[in-house]
């Protein structure tokens, strides 16, 4: 804006400086000719005075020097002439001045020459005896005058445009100032040029809505931050090269990446040929899905594109950790796998039990034994049942039993008391310690895990062993401690005995007995009262497990 303002205010003072020079030299040049043209008309006064009275004699010994002087007479033949002879001039009626000194006893003319560097003034009085005297002289064109004054003038004008370049340096830097001191976010209080307070005000109000729509703007990016930072599954922006252009927590702890990794390649964090592949389709408009191993776990990636007016701007990455949920369907495939088993087994020996009875294939002896192996195969597989839909009913979460108060001392004792002739079968003693003490749930459940805790700790007892069970109350926690001398259970089965038919050793499972589902029941319980459970064993030593169960207050 300053450099505009310099050359127009440049432009203008030489021209009104050149404008000016022009005018002036045109007025002063038809001033000169005027009062020159008026001199001239005196003199031709005073000539022609002279001549009326000395006629022809007036003119011998008269030296003229600026002025021609011609006499012609009524016809327009040359009488006389100062500097040409009259004999060979031509007839001079036909000129302006001359026949306006006729008509009117006085006419004058003024005429260019022919290259129009010279222009001639003519003044022309009519005589008593109708003859016509005429003056004339010659003046420079303005042409002619230009020319000569070309030194001066230019003279003139490198001044002026010395003094234009320096003025208007100033005078722009000056109108400038005010404009480059304009406080944008306060434009109102600036008051140096009336002119603009239009568009001041103009700014004041676009700058109260840029400063509503930053606020709004950086609102709704902290929301966005906060949402995505808060987010558990990984996120992540590309460009349509590539790029990371946004990436959340959760995507940086997951692929190890710094906090300086935005513009970093994404195949740079992650070198897998199944993402190179879905990312390439998804900067190509198409979705894509895999499911890869990251840091020990299966993670599920969404690779989607971001498209804008059918134009790709690149893509987004989601991570999803699917890996309960591959242990679920794992769980769950290896859960029918072994219901089918455990069902497919009894049925086997019931049918063939009905079918040696229905063939009468066995002795009268044996019928009731027979009948028996089919009483206990048809109860194995009815206890299966149950607790298959138990495990059904825990899994939705148990919302329609009934909590109540139970006295889990009571609790214990009751389910020690079934399984005393099992334990005495098998030379093993019950112990009950601990004070009774009031639990709000659902007394089901709780009798179900005591019963299979403790079935489980006499199934899997030495002979002559011990089962004791504890209750106690710590801080704001009843606890429920049933410890054997058993057989333990090796380290790396104490994780997975709670899972659905787990066996740590499956010959003496199947001797003993049971589905496989009681330490199931037994963690499903627990986490419908929102209890822990915490196993201590040691091979041939035993195994104590301790289910801690909140109270409230």
């Amino acid at each position: 804006m300053t450099k505009r303002i310099f050359r127009s205010i440049c432009f203008v003072a030489l021209t009104v400086f050149l404008a000016s020079v022009v005018f002036i030299m045109g007025v002063l040049y038809e001033y000169f000719s005027n009062t020159e043209q008026a001199q001239l008309k005196m003199q031709t006064s005073l000539a022609a005075q002279g001549v009326m009275h000395a006629g022809i004699a007036y003119f011998h010994d008269f030296e003229v020097t600026n002025y021609r002087i011609t006499w012609i007479d009524a016809d327009g033949n040359i009488l006389y002439d100062s500097q040409s002879d009259a004999a060979e001039m031509e007839n001079h009626l036909e000129r302006e001045e001359v026949q306006e000194a006729l008509a009117k006893g006085y006419g004058e003319s003024r005429r260019y020459s022919a290259t129009l560097m010279e222009r001639s003034f003519y003044s022309a009085q009519k005589l008593t005896d109708g003859t016509i005297l005429r003056l004339s002289i010659s003046q420079n064109s303005i042409l002619t005058l230009l020319f000569g004054m070309v030194q001066p003038i230019c003279i003139i004008f490198a001044i002026a445009l010395i003094l234009s370049v320096v003025l208007a340096e100033r005078v722009s830097k000056k109108i400038v100032k005010p404009l480059n001191e304009i406080d944008l976010s306060n434009p109102l209080s600036h008051e140096e040029y009336d002119e603009l307070s239009p568009f001041l005000r103009r700014i004041d109000h676009q700058q109260k809505e840029l400063r509503a729509q930053q606020t709004k703007l950086l609102q709704k990016e902290n929301e966005l931050d906060t949402i995505i930072g808060s987010m558990k599954e990984g996120m992540v922006l590309l460009s349509p090269k590539g790029k990371i252009i946004s990436i959340n927590p959760a995507a940086r702890r997951l692929l190890n990446a710094g906090a300086d990794c935005i513009g970093d390649d994404m195949l740079s964090l992650c070198r897998n040929l199944d993402l190179q592949e879905i990312l390439s389709q998804a900067l190509q408009g198409r979705q894509g899905e895999i499911v890869i191993q990251l840091q020990g776990e299966s993670y599920q990636i969404d690779a989607d594109p971001i498209a804008s007016e059918n134009i790709v701007k690149g893509a987004a990455l989601f991570f999803f950790n699917v890996t309960e949920k591959e242990k679920a369907e794992q769980m769950r495939r290896e859960f029918t796998a072994n219901v089918s088993h455990e069902l497919k087994t009894p049925l086997h020996s019931i049918s063939g039990y009905a079918e040696l009875l229905k063939n009468d294939m066995v002795k009268e002896n044996d019928r009731i034994p027979f009948a028996k192996k089919i009483y206990d195969e048809a109860q194995r597989m009815v206890r299966l049942v149950e607790d298959i839909i138990s495990l059904s009913h825990l899994d939705e979460g148990a919302l329609d039993m009934r909590r109540e108060d139970v006295d889990l001392y009571e609790l214990a004792q009751r389910a020690m008391q079934s399984l005393e002739p099992q334990a005495s079968a098998a030379d093993i003693t019950l112990e009950l310690l601990g004070t009774p003490i009031l639990f709000n749930g659902i007394a089901r459940l709780l009798y179900s895990m005591v019963y299979n805790l403790c079935d489980n700790a006499v199934k899997y007892n030495h002979e002559h062993g011990k089962v004791t069970v504890t209750i106690r109350k710590e801080d704001h926690e009843a606890v429920l401690s049933v410890e054997d001398t058993g057989i333990g259970i090796p380290p790396e089965h104490q994780e997975r005995i709670f899972e659905r038919f787990y066996r740590v050793d499956k010959s003496h499972s199947k001797a003993v007995g049971g589905t496989g589902l009681g330490l199931s029941i037994v963690k499903h319980a627990a986490k419908v009262h929102h209890a822990k459970i915490e196993v201590k064993s040691a091979v041939g030593k035993g195994t104590t497990v301790i289910v801690a169960l909140p109270v409230k207050a």
